[in-house]
């Protein structure tokens, strides 16, 4: 009997063999079987059910779960030792397969990564040999192809035409015939459509279909970026159809039955350079402590589960900000028009109103649907200035006293923090400033002041609220989970900080408040950059899972996103569970509802713990992918800043330790380059990463992380986006003001 029959005619009006029936038909078996065996076994007779079963047995060969062998037999991959997983290349040509199962990485060679691409899925069979302590694999079968087009430089020459990708984790170049060029040009960037995959004997093949322009026009580097990491930035023509049905503004239909907070006087604080307001504030004081509000555009109103913009703004997953342009997730009509939170109009929001302890602990909230009227867009500069001044704001801003009770709530909120051993870093971020063609005119630090810290409390509080909502609902979703350090990493920060006298303490398991102690302990020593980098460097990075398992770094027991639906698909998700918890009736006694009981039931929240499992994963992969493609372009914009600085000497700090070299950021420009092991003074270095320390064996000279340097810009090289310094003083200076030599002994 097939387990899955009824799922199977639910789905098919002529059902065939679900898969389970017939891995479970080859289990059995114990060999691979043929296509008339199965076809026997499985009780397939007829052309129709026939052409279905070779069907499904393709899809399940792309999925990785079957494997057809020289015989064209069919077997299961888990009986034949392979492992399925996705290729990740290195720019020395060699690459390595991640398990999508989980488990260690395994290596690929050269040899085997000839015939694959950075992303391919494939099955890989180990070797019995292992490279340098990892497991070595042999490539069996090419399951999905991870893209079929890329980007990059149009080489020509003696008749001959490559594509050279962008990408450092491509190696392979593709052959482009006289006859699919379409107009590129010698040195021009384009875009190339794989048409041969490449095998042992032959390269890649494919054509133009589309020239970009000079690797130096404006906003190149954008462009090529987007295209290398395939992110979407095309609205479909589905897409198009459906936002040009919108109204410019909510209609009063869609007012109705919905909490009237339009005398509350909410103000969105943004930076100046902001266009979409997507949360808005407003608090007051009680007896027994604060009434906080936080109003969150109501995206969930207008993206509905299956339609064309929901399809999209998922695969987007989340907008990607580069300098002077951003890759939205929603289409402008909804991210600066009807989602955005602008002053002087109405706006239909997911409101979270909270009631906070004078001890700043969260003691009540609930959830609802809103219509409100923000009646000013601050910036963070005109907030900050009014709350360093006066009681009175300034002229120019509005005379808000709620700013004055908002600061009064961040202060508690901040103690509150502190008091509970959250991980504060304080990290210099830059903000580039272009010139009127869009090249680099200053890299200057970004000063956070009290409006960004009023803010991120508020938006803090609102998170912990909807993470406690679901676990009270015990409705399915995703949260956002920060995991505590592993046992090596931890291992090394320990060694590390023996090195200079300090200890981390906790033991095995160490906690938030251990970090922040460590933390307040150093905060007047010199080096307390250093061991703050390295504190942050232990620690994994924050993802989306299905799983609550806490959020470390800010030591909160459940943690999800609510605050930006209009740039992150998660907290779109969260909204559509809030909603269908108001609108099911289904509201705990933990969970208050207000006004919410004769809004219409709509299915809006058709998930299950399995979705969300597959909505973590993705949507935890395009935030790397957004983060690596800004990355990205933020290197070239540098290299291209530094390119005509070549010869000049800057003061820098080492930055990061490799058993290559040294990095190095330069201290006025925020700009880090490399000072490799060969342009160190003559020696054999050896490289301590306990010790964070490059060592030369015979001199006893050492490189350590956050040791001060001179350094000379030697050479940029702006296709693979590195900068190359050499030492101008061969001797490090340390935070301790020694020298980084041997010591000379005293004679006593």
């Amino acid at each position: 009997m097939d387990p899955q029959a009824q799922r199977e005619a639910r789905n098919y009006a002529h059902p065939i063999a679900s898969r389970e029936l017939i891995q479970q038909v080859l289990t059995e078996a114990d060999q691979p079987l043929g296509f008339q065996q199965l076809c026997k076994l499985l009780k397939v007779s007829g052309e129709q059910q026939s052409t279905a079963l070779r069907k499904r047995l393709r899809a399940m060969e792309r999925d990785g779960q079957l494997l057809v062998n020289r015989k064209g037999d069919y077997g299961l991959v888990d009986k034949m030792d392979l492992v399925h997983g996705r290729v990740i290349g290195h720019r020395d040509g060699y690459g390595f397969l991640r398990p999508l199962q989980g488990g260690e990485d395994i290596y690929l060679s050269a040899r085997q990564m000839a015939l694959v691409f950075d992303g391919d899925e494939i099955l890989v069979r180990h070797t019995g040999e292992n490279f340098r302590g990892r497991k070595e694999g042999k490539l069996i079968e090419v399951l999905r192809r991870g893209c079929t087009e890329g980007v990059g430089r149009y080489h020509e020459e003696s008749g001959f035409a490559l594509v050279i990708p962008d990408n450092s984790r491509v190696r392979h170049e593709v052959l482009i015939p006289p006859e699919e060029k379409h107009g590129a040009s010698h040195g021009q960037i384009v875009c190339a459509e794989i048409t041969r995959w490449p095998t042992r004997n032959l390269g890649a093949q494919g054509r133009v279909t589309e020239v970009l322009g000079q690797p130096m026009d404006p906003s190149m580097e954008i462009e090529v970026a987007i295209r290398s990491h395939q992110l979407p930035h095309e609205w479909p023509d589905a897409v198009l159809k459906e936002i040009a049905e919108l109204e410019d503004e909510p209609g009063e239909a869609a007012k109705q039955q919905r909490v009237d907070l339009r005398e509350l006087p909410f103000v969105t604080i943004d930076g100046e350079d902001a266009r979409d307001f997507d949360d808005a504030v407003y608090c007051e004081e009680q007896g027994a402590g604060w009434r906080l509000w936080v109003a969150i555009a109501d995206v969930s109103h207008y993206v509905l589960p299956g339609t064309a913009l929901d399809e999209e703004a998922r695969s987007r997953g989340n907008s990607v900000y580069f300098p002077e342009r951003v890759v939205p997730m929603l289409p402008e009509v909804l991210s600066n028009g009807l989602c955005s939170l602008k002053p002087g109009v109405d706006r239909l929001a997911m409101t979270c109103e909270m009631t906070i302890s004078r001890g700043g602990e969260l003691i009540g909230f609930q959830f609802y649907e809103a219509v409100i009227h923000s009646c000013a867009r601050l910036t963070y500069t005109q907030v900050g200035e009014a709350l360093q001044s006066s009681r009175t704001a300034p002229p120019d801003l509005p005379n808000l006293p709620n700013l004055h009770t908002l600061h009064r709530l961040y202060q508690v909120l901040r103690n509150a923090r502190e008091a509970r051993g959250a991980i504060d870093f304080e990290t210099v971020e830059t903000r580039i400033v272009f010139n009127e063609h869009s090249k680099i005119e200053a890299i200057v630090p970004v000063r956070r002041n009290d409006a960004h810290r009023l803010i991120e409390e508020c938006m803090l509080c609102a998170n912990v609220a909807a993470a406690r909502f679901f676990l009270a609902c015990e409705l399915p979703i995703l949260f956002r989970v920060h995991m505590g350090p592993g046992a090596e990493k931890l291992a090394n920060l320990r060694s590390f900080l023996g090195e200079l006298g300090l200890e981390l303490k906790g033991g095995d398991n160490p906690e938030p408040p251990d970090y922040q102690d460590l933390l307040a302990r150093v905060s007047e020593r010199e080096d307390a950059g250093v061991i703050q980098t390295m504190l942050l460097r232990s620690l994994s990075q924050a993802q989306y899972q299905a799983q609550n398992e806490g959020h470390f770094g800010l030591n909160y027991e459940a943690y999800t996103h609510f605050t930006s639906p209009i740039r992150r698909y998660p907290d779109l998700l969260v909204h559509r569970g809030i909603r269908r918890v108001l609108r099911s009736g289904q509201a705990s006694e933990h969970v208050l509802r207000r006004g919410a009981s004769s809004l219409p039931r709509k299915r809006v929240f058709p998930y299950g713990v399995a979705e969300m499992a597959v909505f973590g994963e993705h949507c935890s992969m395009t935030e790397r992918r957004a983060d690596e493609a800004t990355r990205e372009v933020d290197a070239w914009l540098k290299c291209e800043y530094l390119r005509d600085r070549v010869g000049e000497e800057f003061a820098g700090v080492v930055a990061a330790v490799t058993n290559f070299g040294l990095f190095v950021e330069l201290s006025a420009l925020y700009i880090d380059g490399l000072v490799h092991i060969s342009a160190l003074p003559t020696d054999y270095y050896h490289f301590d990463a306990a010790r964070q320390r490059l060592k030369g064996e015979h001199s006893g000279r050492g490189y350590r992380l956050g040791d001060a340097v001179r350094v000379l810009v030697a050479r940029v090289d702006l296709d693979d986006r590195k900068i190359d310094l050499e030492l101008v003083d061969t001797q490090p200076r340390r935070r301790d003001g020694n020298r980084g030599g041997r010591r000379k002994r005293r004679r006593r």
